[in-house]
């Protein structure tokens, strides 16, 4: 017999609601990252996978190759509000110590043109600590650009990425197309005023107080009409060229690989060096990758040299095209350098860690009939350390400026020299940034190629000519 009682139906918010307090969200286990880096790609990883990321905690990063990069840290204002305090940046000769300090779970390596065997030994280091140690890949690291872009990546540093580019930006130019030269970051000095820079006068290169290796790779597409940009910030970096272009164009630095996902990638590759091209981190990932490999220098090599390094080519990336070309020496002075004693300075990161025992200056000198002389007896402080650490270097003064201190010890090195001339294979103007008592020949160098491949046609065949918007 069903009940005669009458159920009424309460609405859930009658119930009585049991509190349990403020929610507390589960812990989450961030991952604690050390990156080794060198002022460049280090700060462009953690840009495109750290930044504002709570899977992870960046506890340094660890700085080396530039002296003087390491002892600061990168800035509270552009690590983003996971890093009220900003990261600080610590000498990577005490990577083993961190990492159990701070019981890291992975070391990321962010620095470019350094052999294979370096790496693995550093990741050794790494294991043996009992981390982690990764290599990030540009699909997972490329930024990606509205307009199109084409890079100029190499196998070594001072292979020739800048000739390659300059020429290309001028090929650009003179079809009407509006080309931005966006250049592998180089920042040294205050990292919140270099976040974002454009350089499009010389007078941009004192605003931004750059270093001599900053001035060598902007002021000669300045001085072509060219506008540069580069410093910290890659994805406002970008953004702010596509504004102002038609088209990206990508200078790498050292061997690295670009920031940016390239519609066309040029690699450069050194037959002076051959081999190199499969030895060194991460030139050979460019040189795979390459829808172009230039052979530069040719007119400087022996046939033997330029054979392996096309046969490494094929081999290695078959689908790449190949350009063959000279790299030509020149210069306005009419200084007959014949019998003279000549000091050579050369352009610092090639003669430096790119391993490379003389470049444009010394070549030129040498085919003039000049007497080199031995750089060694007048050498002051820096410039004597960077001797020290690289012992390729015998004949030649490399243009090192990172501080106030190098320039004033290449300054004085110069000075000191018993020389007639001064014959300067660096792209600026030394008289810029030092006061010389002594004449300079300044050497230029740009890119001849040779046969019916060359930058035009290919520029002209992909449709670059055409892409003015």
């Amino acid at each position: 017999m069903a009940s005669s009682k009458k159920h009424s139906k309460k609405s859930p918010s009658s119930f009585p609601v049991k509190t349990i307090g403020p929610v507390t969200p589960l812990p989450i286990h961030r991952k604690r990252v050390i990156i080794m880096g060198a002022a460049g790609r280090d700060f462009f990883y953690f840009f495109q996978v750290y930044n504002d990321n709570p899977n992870y905690e960046v506890v340094c990063f660890t700085a080396t190759q530039i002296p003087g990069i390491d002892a600061r840290r990168f800035p509270a204002k552009l690590a983003g509000k996971l890093y009220p305090k900003g990261i600080p940046i610590l000498p990577e000769s005490q990577l083993t110590s961190l990492i159990k300090q701070h019981a890291v779970d992975e070391v990321v390596f962010a620095y470019s043109d350094v052999s294979h065997e370096y790496v693995m030994h550093k990741a050794s280091e790494c294991l043996a600590a009992g981390t982690n140690f990764r290599l990030l890949g540009p699909h997972a690291t490329m930024l990606k650009s509205t307009k199109p872009v084409i890079a100029v990546c190499a196998v070594r540093t001072g292979s020739g990425k800048s000739q390659t580019t300059r020429k290309i930006a001028l090929l650009l130019k003179k079809a009407g197309i509006r080309a931005g030269l966006i250049r592998h970051p180089m920042p040294y000095g205050n990292l919140v005023q270099q976040e974002v820079e454009r350089f499009k006068t010389l007078s941009d290169l004192k605003k931004y107080k750059t270093t001599i290796e900053e001035r060598e790779e902007y002021e000669e597409p300045i001085r072509q009409g060219i506008t540069v940009y580069a410093g910290v910030n890659y994805e406002k970096i970008l953004r702010l060229a596509e504004k102002e272009n038609d088209v990206i164009l990508w200078d790498g630095g050292n061997n690295d690989f670009s920031f940016i996902h390239p519609n066309l990638l040029f690699v450069i590759v050194d037959p002076l060096r051959a081999g190199d091209e499969l030895r060194y981190h991460p030139g050979e990932t460019n040189l795979r990758m390459a829808d172009y490999v230039i052979i530069n220098k040719e007119n400087s090599a022996h046939a033997a040299q330029i054979q392996t390094t096309v046969k490494n080519v094929r081999h290695f990336n078959p689908r790449a095209k190949i350009i063959h070309a000279d790299s030509t020496l020149s210069t306005e002075s009419s200084v007959r350098l014949a019998g003279k004693r000549v000091l050579v300075v050369e352009d610092g990161p090639s003669v430096t860690h790119g391993g490379m025992p003389f470049g444009a200056g010394f070549t030129f000198a040498t085919s003039k009939k000049a007497i080199v002389v031995d750089p060694r007896p007048f050498l002051e402080g820096r410039i004597r350390a960077a001797f020290e650490k690289y012992h390729q270097l015998e004949h030649v003064v490399p243009a090192v400026g990172y501080s106030k201190e190098e320039i004033r010890d290449l300054e004085n090195t110069i000075n000191n020299a018993d020389c007639d001339y001064v014959v300067s294979g660096t792209p600026i103007d030394l008289r810029g940034v030092l006061k010389v008592k002594k004449p300079i020949v300044h050497v230029r160098y740009e890119l001849a190629e040779k046969g019916k491949l060359d930058l035009k046609s290919v520029l002209k065949q992909k449709g670059f000519f055409a892409k003015k918007n």
